[in-house]
Parts: C-alpha cells; structure tokens; sequence
C-alpha cells in the first residue's frame, strides 16, 4: 500500500490561485474601505503608470501591496486550514 498525497499537495493550484484570488479580492475592499474614508489624503502622488503602481507611498501603490499581503496571507491560511483537515481524516480513517 502507498500512502496517499496530503490535501494540500494535491490541491497546490486550487489553493495559489483561490487564495489569491480571493485574498486580492479582500484586500481591494480593504483598499476601497481606505479609499472612502480618507480619500488620497495622505498619498501626494496617485501612482498609476509603471512601476509606482507598486511603489507603497503612493495611493495605488498601497491598495496594490495591501491586495498581494491579503493574498499571500490567505493562501497560508488555507495551507493551515487543509493541512489540519488532513490530519483529522488520516487519523479518522486509521
């Protein structure tokens, strides 16, 4: 008998993709949120062309780092979240 592959390493692609996606998903809220309440207020430049899109001290440069942070932050907690899951189903089924 060999042993099965963990959850997380046969769902590596659902988990970078849907985790991204919807991390990036909940950090543009977060940066809608930001947006609403201050306005560009604080960022003196907005920072949409080139390589200031992602420069953070700028207005879009921020919501762009927030987006990749809440993406990044996701897929770890799903990488978390299935490999306990795992646990409990190879110990359920032994």
């Amino acid at each position: 008998m060999s042993a099965k592959k963990s959850i997380v390493s046969r769902s590596f692609w659902a988990i970078l993709i849907g985790g991204m996606l919807t991390g990036m998903g909940n950090g543009s809220v977060f940066g809608a949120a930001v947006m609403c309440m201050m306005g560009r207020g604080g960022f003196p430049l907005w920072g949409g062309d080139m390589g200031s899109a992602y420069n953070p001290t700028t207005f879009t440069g921020f919501i762009d780092w927030a987006m990749i942070v809440f993406g990044i932050a996701f897929v770890g907690i799903l990488i978390i979240a299935l490999g306990r899951h795992d646990k409990l189903e190879r110990a359920a089924h032994s």
